[in-house]
């Protein structure tokens, strides 16, 4: 079966949280995910912590402790999101059933890597490989060549507080 190109983009909570619900399903058939997350380096969120426990299940963070300025990244930051898209044309090479590339969507739209480059990588999967992008502002280009794209809106939001279990 061909692989699907799937995106999570929206300015609503949920992008990364689907993505690993369709990780977890994976694993649960005996399939291979590899995630790779772009700008974020919190060891302590619960989908990291998750690969001491579950199979088949490898989780890469390619960020600093520290939040990217998304309006003035540093080097350091578009450093390390190229990283993250050099390793993932080698992971890629492993045949996953799953890829999720997290936050993507976001370090293209700031500049951190270049759409071009992820639109290479896209056209590069292998057939029956799956690949996620998730993050915000999502390129028209990756819109166009994705198989399904849903976009998260917020409708509703009380309280700023991020809970353990929920938001990490």
């Amino acid at each position: 079966m061909k692989g699907r190109i799937i995106v999570f983009t929206g300015d609503g909570q949920g992008k990364t949280t689907a993505s690993l619900g369709i990780a977890l399903r994976s694993v649960a058939h005996g399939k291979k995910v590899i995630i790779i997350q772009f700008m974020k380096g919190y060891k302590m969120v619960g989908e990291f912590m998750a690969r001491d426990f579950l199979p088949n299940y490898e989780i890469y963070q390619f960020g600093g402790e520290d939040f990217v300025d998304l309006s003035n990244p540093k080097e350091e930051d578009k450093r390390r999101a190229r990283e993250a898209l050099t390793f993932a044309r080698k992971k890629i090479g492993e045949k996953p059933f799953l890829m999720i590339l997290d936050e993507v969507n976001l370090a293209t739209s700031i500049g951190l890597v270049s759409v071009e480059e992820l639109l290479d990588l896209l056209r590069s999967k292998p057939e029956e490989t799956n690949i996620i992008l998730t993050g915000r502002y999502a390129d028209e280009r990756i819109i166009e060549m994705a198989d399904v794209v849903t976009e998260m809106r917020e409708r509703k939001r009380k309280g700023l507080d991020c809970v353990e279990g929920i938001e990490y």
